[in-house]
């Protein structure tokens, strides 16, 4: 989502960089820049008003005129300030007695829906037991929507159809989870294409009736800034407690999750990375900062690994490394459990300084280039994966015919296969070694 962003900010660092000791004159050249990316990617002109004055306040002073890296001090200045903008950690009330109520507003199309189910599942694995509420009798596709996906992830719905009024739904979906001992409701309400008296009277309605913990708004993050006029306009009326941000994965510009939580006060809690039920995570504010300013973003890289990767099956490839005895078909099993974690270009983005060494690429080629590579050891026997000298030519010949490739395709990954054998034992030196490896795979 903030690619554009990045890639602007990395370019003005580069160029402070480059001129060693900075003057005042070199700063605010630098400033007028980080103003325009950030207007460019959709922030609100106040909030990129104010970030921008407090961080020229410091990258005048003493703390970068007489630093010895005053390139890095003004990075570090930016990180810290843009931190302050995006608010501290927040996480779900689940105080008090249970069932804790969470209730989800938003505008029709912003995925509110889509988004109950992916927070219900999100709370099983935290040991959570969800009841989901189709409380959107406006749209019955909404209904039978909740209903489809609770069937699909085992989770269970409460629903009325669409003849009974919302706030009845919710009246009898308390007494539920009062006397199923759920944990949480979630109420999926109504939408409409933009805020109206109407549907504002029955949100307050359901919150008189529920008294939710927590009032989240779900917004779609590419639309821009219209998501901080619809932020600040449910916000006036049923004072929300929380954000979530829906397609951060698409083609957004990002300001408006810069923008959100100065303009409202609102923190955001969850960001909606994808189309799958589990694709939702906390919204953790110092990680995308490193992201927006290219540092990377480890700790979400290795919580994915974790909640993906076969600890045992790890440990056995671990051996397998150890002794030298990594062949084509490790491999295969290793770029499969990669693939569970996500797009690669969006793992390759979090590790620090990839995401440069990959911004040249197409956004999907490396995820092309995986399938490429998969269909290429699918064609072999499970001899030539183990053994890969036994490819000579007519065997390369027939895995091209096989895997839809090229013979120099396949005399490509061989080699590359190979160095790669030799780098693995390199990385944990980082450098050259582990951005050599991803850069020679997927050229």
């Amino acid at each position: 989502m903030f690619e554009s962003l990045q890639t602007k900010l990395n370019a003005v660092f580069e160029k402070l960089a480059s001129r060693g000791r900075l003057s005042e004159q070199d700063v605010d050249l630098a400033l007028r820049e980080v103003r325009l990316a950030l207007l460019e990617a959709d922030v609100n002109f106040k909030v990129v008003k104010q970030l921008v004055a407090r961080v020229r306040e410091r990258a005048v002073g003493v703390e970068v005129m007489q630093s010895l890296t005053p390139a890095q001090q003004v990075v570090k200045i930016v990180h810290e300030e843009l931190l302050k903008t995006l608010g501290e950690p927040a996480r779900l009330d689940m105080s008090g007695p249970a069932p804790h109520v969470v209730m989800l507003v938003g505008l029709q199309g912003s995925g509110k829906t889509t988004t109950a189910a992916k927070l219900a599942l999100s709370l099983r694995k935290s040991n959570k037991r969800a009841l989901l509420v189709a409380a959107d009798t406006y749209r019955p596709a909404a209904v039978t929507q909740l209903e489809v996906l609770g069937k699909q992830l085992d989770i269970p719905v409460h629903s009325e159809g669409t003849k009974i009024s919302p706030p009845e739904i919710v009246r009898h979906a308390l007494q539920r989870g009062r006397e199923g001992a759920y944990d949480v409701v979630i109420l999926d309400t109504a939408g409409r294409l933009q805020i109206s008296e109407e549907m504002m009277h029955e949100l307050e309605e359901i919150q008189a009736l529920a008294h939710p913990q927590e009032i989240l708004l779900v917004a779609d993050a590419m639309t821009g800034q219209e998501a901080v006029n619809v932020a600040k306009g449910f916000h006036e009326r049923v004072k929300l407690t929380g954000l979530i941000l829906t397609k951060v994965d698409g083609d957004a510009r990002g300001g408006a999750a810069i923008s959100m939580r100065e303009v409202t006060g609102v923190p955001i809690k969850f960001l909606c990375v994808g189309e799958k039920t589990d694709a939702i995570e906390p919204f953790y504010p110092d990680r995308l900062a490193s992201r927006i300013l290219g540092m990377g973003d480890m700790l979400s890289l290795i919580e994915k690994a974790g909640e993906t990767v076969d600890r045992a099956a790890a440990e056995t490839m671990t051996r397998k490394l150890v002794k030298g005895q990594f062949d084509l078909e490790d491999f295969l099993k290793q770029l499969q459990q990669i693939k569970k974690m996500g797009p690669l270009s969006q793992l390759l983005e979090m590790i620090p300084g990839m995401g440069r060494a990959t911004k040249d690429l197409a956004p999907d080629v490396t995820d092309k280039q995986v399938r490429r590579i998969e269909a290429i050891i699918n064609s072999m026997t499970i001899d030539e994966r183990r053994d890969p000298h036994l490819m000579n030519a007519g065997r390369k010949r027939r895995v091209a015919r096989g895997s839809g490739t090229t013979v120099p395709e396949i005399n490509d990954l061989l080699n590359q296969f190979r160095q790669m054998q030799r780098l693995m034992k390199q990385m944990s030196s980082g450098g050259r070694g582990l951005r050599g490896a991803f850069s020679d795979m997927f050229r």
